[in-house]
């Protein structure tokens, strides 16, 4: 009862807003308004504009370059800093086995995890927007580079005598090796850099858009999988070629199968161990999260426990457990990377960039949201390519934003980019002073942090059935991203995934919605005729709606919806009339013949006085001469025939095609548009174009759809206008007829 009289106070309270006002069509209200007047610039005043500069401007271009100009100015101290310093910890102790255990993802030494986890996290903290993103070594990112340093320097790059038992020469060959494949990884990062930066200059911020959150979970759950698969041989302690491109995964899964029998019992029971007491750690952590101060850090514990038990019952040399080895001390001197070897990295270096990117900018973009500050997607470019090519001169490997690390110095209470700081400062630390306390640890160990830490993204397998029952064309994203990804690799992969994700938009657009709308009775508010039953259709008057723009691609399929959901057709309604035309002049031809044949019979035998009675007979009813039939026979029929001729009608008199949905139109639209109105105004149906946005306006200017046979007046403010234009030119029209 309530619910009913606040309807009915609220439709009292909306008809005193209704006013009274003419039928506009677009050449009556634009003849009501007054343009302002805009004098366009020319190309070389908008380039001195862009270069004119004042203290305002400079100061807002360095702002906006380093943000941290305008936020540590105004840093509270007593508010943020004690949260700072527990989440700079907190995120620090988890950089640092992630840091090694990614690197050999990347495949390369296990110190350069640790320089990536360093230098780019100090330089974010001055160019990024982003307040609680961790910045560093990335799981995903780690395996695109170690792909790219497998297939340049593949193992069988370096000859190794094969009868040499030497220590020596086998540490050279390892040496040599991973040195090469480092100069790899560096020029793919400096590379990756130098294209984020063009990009974020260049204001390309808005790429992101294209990696849709289906493409990137299926991309992320392919990449989980081929992490998962290259860590087996660390966990298990078994010696196969670490293999990219194309079928890796199967090639992996394969090399693993057939050495399975050469398994390292200790490497694996430790392997094995580490998982179980990960996976209870982040049970506990998610489970008692509200009552913890800070999350448990069970991988800094793991890799301590591992490294002491490695050490005091000497694994390595005892059970033949590799470990990670030599971590030299200290920062390494800058050197310019070998550019020699960008020609070879160029494509995995744009995927690299931009996956990285939309890694770190969907994050920031979700914190950003729950703290209620906003990033610019600009400048996320810029900072992760100054992290990216500034980084490479000190040998560090492509980065982005690691999610786990992420939520850890957000839920710890990290307010700004000083906790991502301070998680640098405890990186340098070990670096410099206690790295080679950790030579000991066990690869196992760091599989095992590695598979563990993919368990999220081994969760979004659960997403196939989330899609399945939101949005099939998703699902499909997500599929064929994750396959592409899977079998062809991640570079290939993610070519393929956006491809695929364009061909689905193009679908999209020429598969749309197609509608005819009806009344809400008593309103100007026009609805699905299918949807709602209250909604009414006016009598001969359609409106047909589409849900999409009109253009090359989807012009026929308009035309073909169009004419099925009105149900008329010109072409066949054109062509019923021809035949029905045809049909009674065959009638009247053959009753003229009949009326000839008693003629004949009834007059004298006279052959003259028979033609010429037949003569007058054939000029009496206006036959064709020669015995053709022309359509004039047809007009110039008698009354009597004119009774029982019906020339087929179409059911309606007015068509409105509702625009509101359309943001543009090509040339091919506009004259798929122009043929659809001349076809039905040869049928008698006036068509009418409603709420046709001022852009598509004056597209349709340019493309100069309008002329005598198609004006202006066709172009209505909104439905509810053309509808009533239709009904007052229809009233007229039968008015008309009426008197006559």
């Amino acid at each position: 009862m309530e619910h009913a009289q606040e309807q009915e106070a609220c439709l009292e309270q909306t008809q005193r807003y209704c006013v009274q006002r003419p039928i506009y069509n677009q050449e009556l209200l634009q003849g009501q308004l007054h343009r302002r007047q805009r004098t366009p610039q020319t190309l070389g005043q908008k380039i001195a504009h862009s270069c004119r500069c004042s203290s305002k401007k400079a100061k807002s271009h360095l702002y906006s370059f380093l943000p941290i100009l305008k936020w540590l100015p105004r840093y509270p101290v007593k508010e943020y800093l004690l949260g700072d310093i527990i989440s700079g910890i907190s995120t620090g102790v988890m950089q640092l086995p992630q840091g090694l255990a990614y690197a050999l993802l990347a495949a390369v030494p296990p110190v350069f995890g640790l320089y990536s986890s360093f230098y780019p996290v100090l330089l974010y903290t001055f160019f990024g927007t982003s307040k609680h993103i961790s910045i560093g070594t990335f799981a995903v990112v780690s395996m695109m580079v170690g792909s790219v340093a497998v297939r340049e320097v593949p193992d069988e790059i370096i000859s190794l005598d094969s009868n040499s038992t030497n220590t020596t020469d086998v540490l050279e060959y390892y040496s040599a090796r991973d040195s090469k494949r480092v100069q790899v990884a560096v020029a793919l990062a400096f590379l990756s850099g130098i294209i984020q930066l063009c990009l974020g200059f260049l204001r390309f911020g808005f790429l992101s858009i294209y990696l849709t959150e289906p493409l990137v979970r299926g991309f992320t759950t392919a990449a989980a999988v081929h992490v998962f698969t290259s860590q087996l041989k660390y966990l298990l302690g078994i010696k196969t070629s670490r293999y990219s491109g194309p079928l890796s995964v199967v090639y992996s899964i394969a090399a693993v199968l057939s050495k399975i029998t050469t398994t390292n019992i200790a490497a694996f029971i430790v392997g094995l161990t580490c998982i179980v007491l990960l996976l209870i750690g982040k049970e506990i952590n998610f489970r008692f999260k509200k009552k913890l101060p800070v999350p448990i850090p069970m991988e800094i514990i793991v890799v301590i426990i591992g490294t002491g038990v490695s050490y005091g019952m000497n694994l390595n040399e005892s059970y033949k457990v590799d470990v990670v080895g030599n971590i030299p001390q200290g920062l390494r001197a800058p050197a310019v990377p070998e550019i020699h070897l960008i020609p070879a990295v160029f494509v995995d270096a744009v995927a690299i960039a931009i996956v990285g990117f939309s890694m770190a900018v969907s994050m920031a973009k979700i914190f950003a949201l729950k703290h209620g500050y906003t990033i610019d997607g600009n400048q996320e470019l810029i900072a992760l390519g100054i992290c990216n090519s500034v980084g490479s001169f000190f040998q560090t490997i492509s980065i982005t934003c690691s999610m786990s690390r992420s939520l850890v110095q957000e839920s710890t209470g990290g307010k700004t980019q000083i906790a991502g700081t301070l998680s640098a400062v405890m990186v340098l630390l070990v670096i410099v002073a206690i790295g080679y306390l950790f030579e000991p640890l066990p690869q196992t160990v760091l599989a095992a942090i590695v598979m563990v830490n993919l368990k999220g993204m081994l969760k979004q397998f659960g997403d196939v059935m989330h899609f399945w029952r939101t949005s099939k064309i998703e699902l499909a994203i997500w599929v064929a991203a994750f396959v592409a990804s899977l079998f062809l690799g991640l570079d290939y992969g993610l070519l393929t995934a956006v491809t695929f994700a364009m061909i689905t938009v193009i679908y999209r657009t020429q598969s749309p919605e197609y509608r005819i709308l009806g009344q809400i009775p008593n309103t100007d508010i026009y609805c699905d005729v299918e949807e709602y039953e209250e909604v009414k259709e006016y009598p001969g008057i359609k409106i047909f709606q589409a849900n999409t723009s009109l253009y090359f691609a989807n012009s026929e399929a308009y035309t073909r919806a169009l004419k099925k959901k009105t149900g008329v057709d010109p072409g066949a309604l054109l062509k019923a009339r021809r035949k029905a035309q045809k049909r009674h002049a065959r009638e009247i031809k053959a009753a003229n013949e009949h009326r000839k044949k008693a003629v004949l019979k009834l007059v004298s035998p006279s052959t003259n006085d028979v033609e010429a009675s037949v003569k007058h007979e054939i000029a009496s009813d206006d036959l064709p001469v020669n015995g053709k039939l022309e359509d004039s026979s047809v007009q110039d029929m008698s009354p009597d025939e004119h009774e029982h001729f019906v020339e087929p009608k179409s059911s309606i008199h007015s068509l409105i095609l509702d625009f509101t949905p359309v943001n543009f139109v090509d040339s091919v639209g506009a004259k798929a548009l122009k043929s659809i109105i001349k076809e039905y105004k040869e049928v008698g149906v006036c068509v009418c174009i409603a709420s046709c946005s001022g852009p598509v306006v004056n597209e349709l200017t340019r493309l100069n759809f309008f002329d005598k046979s198609v004006t202006r007046e066709l172009l209505f403010h909104s439905i509810h206008d053309a509808v009533l234009a239709c009904q007052v030119k229809d009233g007229s029209a039968a008015q008309a007829d009426f008197n006559l």
